[in-house]
């Protein structure tokens, strides 16, 4: 190799090509690649991007092959190697430019591509039995069965296709692996006004017995004295708040204002604190447990009262003057308005939409039949909740338990009302 200059023997093609598929929908960039050879011998040794097709057709009308040949000489010829390095970068940046016209005349196929690694799916991986794991752990609990109902005393899904929760029809094993990975926090709200202080401390102890153990879990205590809330115990990641409001002279007053208060707290504070937010009354017990089961984006608990009659019996609002007007063949359910919940942002829209009404009904001079429980009927007509929870949710003491209702969650307690909306 004297004198610098390669024998023609020595010459080093290099060819870079182009493949293009013409298809009856357009252009499609098929392949890139490019030929190396020695001594005036070419084969293929590598591929840029193989078996790339960006149309979807093999009806090939035509294939453009563009071929540039570079010849490569003595490494110590600078100004030919700065040529070659021009055209080069002169030829990809015109490729570039014309798979960008071909290619953007014709519409967008959404083909998945596959950049084949041989050596990579050549390598054989020592297994080693110390350092092995599982990718995903295993969970055995009893093959659901599509042709057999787990309940068949009651309605399970409503006719807009929202579950309605029951016992029997959930695994709570499953439920608990679906949704304590994802670190929630659930929010509660109640409001302690006036004689209803005296609920708190049994109240918060059942919840920290049953409501959603195992899962951080907020409560917000809205009460017009919090000198006098009682402290209780909570476990690991559960927070007790005391909002302090307005006392109202009326229970009604106070009743109709809980949508507001909830729908401000949101906005202000809980919006940023919670994942899911139930709103509940202060005078109730939990007896079983409440869990994942309840989450949804817009919940609705079955009144006790009501779940087996005709809705013409229904204590909807019949005032057509009222927002929260429904006529007798209207109705889905009576929903009772000491529980409800979802996820924070639509209880947030949910509590301003019935919180607009009310305000609509005062300016009237309307109140409705059961204040905010009649706006929130309403609501859930127009709106359909996307899960129902049943009677077992929110009993009533006084009345015995039905055999549909195999255990009762949480219960009204039995109280004089007079005496404590006194």
């Amino acid at each position: 190799m004297g004198g610098g200059k390669l024998k023609p023997c020595e010459i080093l093609p290099f060819e870079i090509f182009l493949l293009v598929h013409h298809t009856t929908k357009g252009c499609g960039l098929y392949h890139i690649g490019f030929r190396q050879g020695t001594r005036g011998s070419c084969h293929r040794v590598h591929s840029l991007f193989a078996d790339f097709l960006l149309s979807g057709e093999t009806n090939i009308r035509s294939e453009l092959w563009i071929s540039l040949i570079l010849l490569f000489s003595s490494p110590g010829n600078m100004k030919l190697q700065k040529l070659i390095l021009s055209v080069l970068a002169l030829t990809f940046s015109t490729i570039s430019f014309f798979i960008g016209v071909l290619i953007g005349k014709g519409p967008t196929h959404y083909l998945p591509y596959y950049l084949p690694c041989p050596d990579l799916f050549a390598l054989k991986l020592q297994y080693r039995e110390e350092n092995s794991h599982q990718l995903f752990p295993q969970f055995f609990y009893p093959q659901p069965k599509s042709v057999q109902q787990t309940r068949s005393d009651v309605l399970t899904v409503t006719p807009w296709l929202a579950p309605i929760v029951w016992e029997g029809t959930f695994n709570p094993e499953i439920l608990d692996s679906i949704y304590k990975p994802l670190n929630l926090t659930i929010g509660m709200t109640a409001f302690a006004v006036g004689k209803y202080i005296r609920f708190v401390s049994h109240f918060l102890e059942s919840a920290e017995q049953y409501f959603m153990v195992g899962y951080h879990v907020n409560y917000y205590i809205f009460t017009d004295n919090p000198k006098d809330i009682s402290v209780v115990r909570l476990q690991p990641g559960r927070t007790l708040h005391l909002i302090p409001i307005k006392k109202y002279a009326h229970w009604q007053e106070i009743s109709m204002r809980r949508m507001e208060a909830i729908n401000r707290y949101i906005s202000d504070t809980a919006h940023r604190d919670v994942d899911y937010l139930f709103c509940l009354d202060i005078d109730m017990l939990f007896h079983n447990p409440w869990g994942p089961e309840t989450l949804g984006e817009m919940v609705a608990v079955i009144h006790p009262g009501y779940y087996k009659v005709s809705r013409t019996a229904f204590p909807y609002e019949r005032r057509p003057a009222s927002m929260a007007y429904i006529s007798k063949e209207e109705g889905d359910f009576y929903y009772c308005g000491a529980a409800f919940g979802g996820l924070v942002k639509n209880v947030y829209e949910f509590t301003r939409a019935c919180h607009m009404t009310i305000l609509a009904d005062k300016a009237n001079g309307i109140m409705a039949a059961w204040q905010e429980e009649s706006h929130l009927n309403r609501h859930f007509l127009s709106q359909k909740p996307s899960k129902l929870l049943s009677p077992e949710y929110l009993w009533d003491d006084t009345k015995s338990k039905p055999p549909e209702l195999r255990l009762i969650r949480v219960s009204t307690l039995s109280k004089n009302y007079r005496e404590v909306r006194d």
